[in-house]
């Protein structure tokens, strides 16, 4: 398929810290816009700039050939495609579905045969990055589903992100994307543990971390996260919350698959124990409360 003209109309559900930026991208970049979202306060800034607010997700599904959805949960992005009136429901053949969220790869690959029982083309490709990397559209964007339809997206994608693979079939860019959390989580649990014990040893931490930094354990949650945790800076760029939720994703699927996942398993006993601690809208890098003991 030829890379889709301006003229096309795009669709965008979900507003969030994320998803508002991403929208904005697409804007900028000319394409007509049709976006919806639950509180619509989170929509005036691109109704301000030229973006059409539709009352429903059925609305943008029936206006737009091609609709991304960036949503919090897998049981949103059920209801948003599956649910009635969902987007399966209302879609014109030929129309592109691109998921965003972090959610299931079994969901992804249920979305993939309906849609395509209907003559709707699918494609799951969760992002990593957080709130930066939207804003200035550097994500990594991680794709499942038909290679046709990823190179009839790619034009597309290429405005979000600077790193963009196709995966594999339905449900490859979610099972990569849980990869991808699976490693972040064991990272932050080693940065927590690496700094709680050279406090408890009686170092200073900062110095601490200047060594290692420089090192074999360097990691961008080392280098970029670590200055916060020891400056009691807990504001989020990534919510407890939303890794809970990517990690419970990342242990079923294991499960499903008969993975050994130790790290994971640990990471997610901690995170529980912060999120029923209040840490649920603190940013991934409070774990270090668990582990912060002056002797």
């Amino acid at each position: 398929m030829q890379p889709l003209a301006h003229t096309f109309p795009l669709g965008f559900i979900g507003l969030g810290v994320m998803g508002g930026s991403m929208a904005g991208h697409l804007l900028n970049a000319g394409y007509p816009l049709n976006i919806f979202n639950r509180t619509r306060a989170k929509a005036d800034a691109l109704i301000a700039k030229g973006a059409y607010f539709c009352e429903s997700a059925a609305e943008v599904a029936r206006s737009s050939s091609v609709v991304f959805t960036m949503l919090g949960m897998p049981s949103d992005v059920e209801e948003i495609y599956l649910g009635p009136p969902g987007l399966l429901q209302n879609a014109k053949p030929g129309t592109l579905l691109i998921d965003m969220t972090t959610s299931s790869p079994a969901l992804a690959q249920k979305i993939f045969t309906e849609a395509r029982q209907r003559e709707i083309a699918s494609l799951d490709a969760p992002v990593s990055g957080g709130d930066i990397g939207a804003r200035e559209a550097r994500l990594s964007i991680m794709v499942g589903g038909e290679a046709s339809d990823f190179e009839r997206a790619l034009p597309l994608l290429k405005i979000l992100g600077k790193t963009i693979v196709l995966q594999g079939g339905a449900g490859s860019g979610q099972h990569t994307k849980l990869a991808n959390q699976i490693a972040i989580a064991g990272a932050m649990l080693g940065v927590c543990e690496a700094l709680g014990y050279a406090k408890r040893a009686g170092l200073d931490p900062h110095r601490v971390l200047e060594s290692i930094g420089s090192g074999a354990a360097g990691s961008w949650s080392l280098t970029n996260l670590a200055p916060r945790m020891l400056a009691g800076n807990f504001e989020p760029g990534f919510l407890v919350k939303h890794l809970v939720k990517d990690i419970r994703l990342a242990l079923d699927s294991g499960a499903i698959l008969n993975a050994r996942t130790p790290t994971v398993s640990l990471a997610g006993e901690l995170y529980e124990e912060l999120l029923a601690a209040g840490g649920a809208e603190q940013g991934t890098q409070a774990l270090f409360r668990l582990f912060d003991s002056t002797p």
